[in-house]
């Protein structure tokens, strides 16, 4: 117990320790609460003192830190600014409730509205539920009144000959034949599509004895033919080739016509075949007269009248270009219209009319009545009196110098060589062709040979004897190429030829030139020829024509494409309205089925490009060469249905007869990206157009990572096969508009300035409508021409950097423009847009229009382009003179003529005030 009580008691028994140790913290405890007391007490108390008696720095004397009022707190400086700020977030916390309660007020009413509108649109719902239903009414009605006016047509089921053995009646002489008697147009549908069937000449014994020169031109042009086909059984034409033969071995005429007969498709009678003899040569014979070819029909260069049957053979011309194309730098130029002789004639007479009549046995008998009067003495008296008056220089020789050529009885015989011959009809104005004096002789080889080689040097033939049938007479206007003279009127000839004006002297020999080209020079000319007259006679429309496909290159768009201002800027100027619509194309004239049957003269006669001799185009206008322009059939279309004199404005319909028409933008580039990008955008918000092609003229593809901008309309980018600026004018089937916009990658133009133009291309759709003019002039000193970009009032081209025209003459210019021309533009890398313009004027007979009076339309930052090159100017010297030579005159046609809207401004240099200039 006694452990435990000392332990109770603080451990007293340990010498009084733990007391001392209670006692010694009590004492530490005290003390740290009056350490904390003091500090906590006293040192506030005395801070405060000294921090009230710290004088003020800026106001001696005044304390800081002493007890102020309000307004002397408001006093101190960035207290002041406190204030400030609490007095105008007062200010505007008063402002906000304002507006909050007047914006509260506003909402009520907004709701009213909305709730009107509620009510009104499903007013306007119910009412345009009723609108449809009268809409859809009254569509059902016009589709039932259009089924009673107009039942529906499909095309006729194709007749294969062998389902179809028509049983043609015969008519009373095989040489009465004619089309609707010896023809079975069963086989030939409008639309079968003209196919032709042409016999291998090598399987059949006659074929041995044809000329092979002819033999091999008609092979090659067969090739290339777009209406021959393999297949006999669906064959509209059979053809036949059966000469020029070869003298030596012509066989006999029973056993040519066996052989006739015997051809596989000759189906007894020969119906639908063609026999095609062609000469060569002026002495060229004709056996096919005593050989029965039935239901055939004969195109060659010799008929007797009593063989010919019109308006079912055809008359051709000779074969002189068998394997050759003619020469056009040896072509002399029409120009100067008259020339070192007046007219001149060299044949020689071998036998007379009346030993002839003897001879011909076989004529003999088909002949009824007297032999006519033999007029070639009195000729011959008339001309040597002629050339011995001297009134003019003239040559006529009616002997030849050497030994002269083979020819039929009472046939005028050549003279010499083909040279020799060429070079005087050179010389000559006007050619004579004296006729055979056997009037039963209505053509000959002799006299076709002559008509040509006068056609192809630009002498015009004169024929005396009206009874002559000229090659394609049926198709063709000769009176426009060719003066023909009864031969009683031998002594009026003289004074007629020196009557004819200079201007009708060089229309008939530009349209001798075109008809030479288009229809006689090559062996691809003559075949066309004359499967063309046989389609157009039983009026099946021509095959179209191709288009360039266009092999497009892929590319990302989707860059936003600005507008600049200074080309969307359209000032005072209103142009009409801004077409909302999206793209269409124009409408095609793909020649209807009855178009074929009503303008065979038209179409023919004066048309210089491809129309029934070649393929038509989708755009197909009816485009005579003396500038009788239709448009592409919509020339004469009405606005509306409703009656004129509406008085419709003039923007409304953008100057045509055609309500809606949009235009293809063809941009020709060649490693110019920035320079594109930034044309393609200025094109952003362009009216009416349809669709830019951009012709990619690099081998060089696009930069993979270029981003094309996105203008509204489609961008097609064309990849060429080669570097070529023709490829500006390829007729490319992404071209589905008439109007074309060819403009340079760099050329600026702002969008009233287009949309003019294409309006004044409306008014005159056969024409260029551009803007830089230039103009052609003749050189005295160096007897040449020049090309001359001078400012001017006067102007004969429009180049095509910025230009509108007809995509039919893209047609034209990449398939009928002679090749040469085109090779040309290859070698210099130049001239294309001087060859359009050479071929719109020689088409039409017209200059171009130019609109605006700016001259420049480059940018002024873009690379450098080719007519910067000093060589630019001297090759456009050098192509205007080669084509020129090409086409045998010169084609452009000067104007002071310009087309500007009333509200554009020109100021004119005071050096040009002798202007004119039309509005």
């Amino acid at each position: 117990m006694s452990g435990y009580t000392m332990l109770r008691n603080g451990g007293l028994g340990n010498g009084g320790q733990p007391w001392m140790l209670r006692w010694s913290s009590r004492i530490r405890l005290s003390w740290l609460s009056f350490t904390l007391f003091i500090i906590l007490v006293f040192f506030p108390l005395i801070a405060h003192y000294y921090l009230t008696t710290i004088d003020d720095a800026d106001d001696a004397g005044k304390k800081m830190f002493v007890p102020r009022t309000v307004n002397e707190l408001c006093e101190v400086k960035h207290v002041q600014d406190l204030c400030r700020i609490r007095e105008s977030v007062s200010e505007e916390l008063l402002q906000l409730e304002a507006k909050r309660q007047e914006l509260n007020s506003e909402i009520a009413k907004l709701n009213l509205k909305i709730e009107a509108c509620k009510k009104s649109i499903e007013n306007a719902k119910q009412d345009l539920l009723q609108l449809k239903n009268v809409i859809s009414q009254t569509e059902h009605s016009y589709k039932e009144l259009m089924a009673q006016n107009q039942p529906k047509l499909s095309l006729p089921i194709r007749l294969l000959p062998e389902k179809d053995e028509a049983n043609i009646p015969l008519p009373k002489s095989k040489r009465n034949c004619r089309l609707h008697n010896c023809f079975d147009y069963s086989r030939c549908p409008l639309t079968s599509g003209f196919p032709v069937f042409v016999y291998n000449s090598d399987k059949y014994p006659f074929g041995n004895l044809v000329d092979p020169l002819i033999k091999q031109a008609l092979e090659a042009s067969v090739r290339t033919n777009v209406y021959v086909t393999e297949n006999a059984n669906i064959a509209c034409i059979y053809v036949v080739l059966l000469g020029e033969m070869q003298e030596p071995m012509m066989p006999k005429a029973t056993d040519l016509e066996q052989q006739l007969h015997s051809l596989p498709y000759w189906r007894t009678d020969g119906r639908n075949h063609l026999i095609i003899n062609l000469s060569r040569k002026s002495e060229t014979q004709n056996y096919l007269y005593n050989v029965s070819t039935g239901r055939a029909m004969i195109a060659q260069s010799t008929f007797y009248d009593v063989q010919y049957r019109p308006g079912f053979d055809i008359v051709v011309s000779p074969l002189v270009h068998a394997m050759s194309e003619p020469n056009f730098l040896e072509i002399p130029s029409q120009v100067p219209v008259k020339r070192k002789y007046l007219f001149s004639f060299q044949g020689e007479k071998i036998e007379s009319l009346r030993s002839s009549l003897q001879e011909a046995r076989s004529f003999e008998e088909e002949i009824e009545g007297n032999a006519p009067a033999d007029y070639d003495d009195r000729i011959i008296t008339t001309l040597k009196a002629v050339q011995d008056s001297k009134l003019d220089f003239v040559m006529v020789e009616f002997t030849c110098k050497n030994q002269p050529k083979a020819s039929l009885p009472t046939e005028w015989a050549l003279c010499g060589e083909r040279e020799d011959r060429l070079e005087l009809l050179k010389q000559s104005t006007f050619a004579l062709i004296i006729t055979p004096g056997d009037s039963h002789l209505i053509i000959s080889a002799g006299s076709a040979m002559r008509l040509f080689e006068a056609l192809e040097v630009g002498a015009i033939p004169v024929i005396l004897g009206e009874q002559v049938q000229l090659p394609y007479h049926d198709m063709i206007r000769w009176n426009e190429a060719v003066l023909i003279i009864p031969k009683p009127r031998i002594t009026e000839v003289h004074f007629l030829l020196r009557s004819i004006s200079d201007n009708d002297l060089l229309s008939m020999r530009r349209q001798g030139r075109f008809l030479w080209e288009t229809y006689f020079s090559t062996s691809d000319t003559v075949f066309n020829t004359i499967l063309a007259t046989i389609r157009t006679r039983i009026q099946i429309p021509a095959a179209p024509i191709k288009e360039e496909p266009a092999v497009e290159i892929p590319h990302r768009s989707g860059k936003a494409a600005g507008t600049d201002p200074n080309m969307a800027d359209n000032g005072d100027l209103d142009l009409g309205p801004v077409e909302t619509e999206p793209p269409y194309a124009s409408p095609k004239y793909l020649r209807n089925f009855t178009l074929t049957a009503t303008d065979i003269y038209r179409n023919w006669n004066t048309a210089p490009g491809p129309f029934h001799l070649f393929p038509h185009t989708p755009f197909d206008p009816l485009l005579p060469s003396e500038a009788k322009f239709l448009g592409s059939g919509t020339g004469f279309r009405p606005i509306g249905g409703g009656a004129g004199g509406s008085g419709k404005e003039f923007q409304a319909a953008l100057g045509g007869n055609v309500p809606r028409e949009q235009f293809t933008v063809v941009m020709l580039t060649y490693e110019r990206e920035e320079v594109l990008m930034n044309s393609l955008e200025r094109l952003n918000g362009l009216p009416y157009l349809n669709k830019v092609v951009v012709v990619w003229n690099s081998p060089k593809l696009p930069s993979e990572d270029l981003l094309w901008p996105d203008i509204g309309v489609p961008i097609v980018v064309v990849r060429t096969e080669k570097n070529s600026l023709n490829n500006r004018f390829l007729p490319w089937d992404e071209i589905e508009t008439e109007a074309v916009l060819s403009i340079d990658d760099d050329a600026h133009l702002r969008h009233d300035e287009i949309m003019f133009g294409f309006r004044v291309w409306r008014e005159a759709r056969d024409r260029i409508v551009g803007f830089p003019g230039r103009y052609h002039a003749w050189d005295i000193p160096h007897q040449s021409w020049l090309y001359n970009s001078n400012y001017s009032c006067e102007l004969s081209m429009v180049l095509t950097g910025a230009a509108f025209f007809h995509k039919y003459y893209a047609y034209l210019y990449s398939y009928v423009m002679p090749q040469a021309i085109r090779d040309m533009v290859d070698e210099y890398i130049n001239c294309e847009d001087i060859a359009m313009n050479f071929l719109v004027s020689h088409i039409t007979r017209k200059p171009p229009i130019k609109v605006t009076s700016r001259w420049t339309f480059r940018c002024p930052g873009c690379p450098q382009a080719l007519s910067h090159d000093d060589s630019h100017f001297h090759e456009r010297h050098k192509c205007i003179n080669f084509f020129v030579k090409v086409y045998g005159y010169m084609p452009l046609l000067y104007t002071q003529f310009r087309v500007d809207s009333v509200l554009f401004k020109t100021r004119l240099p005071h050096d040009k005030t002798k202007c004119f200039k039309f509005i």
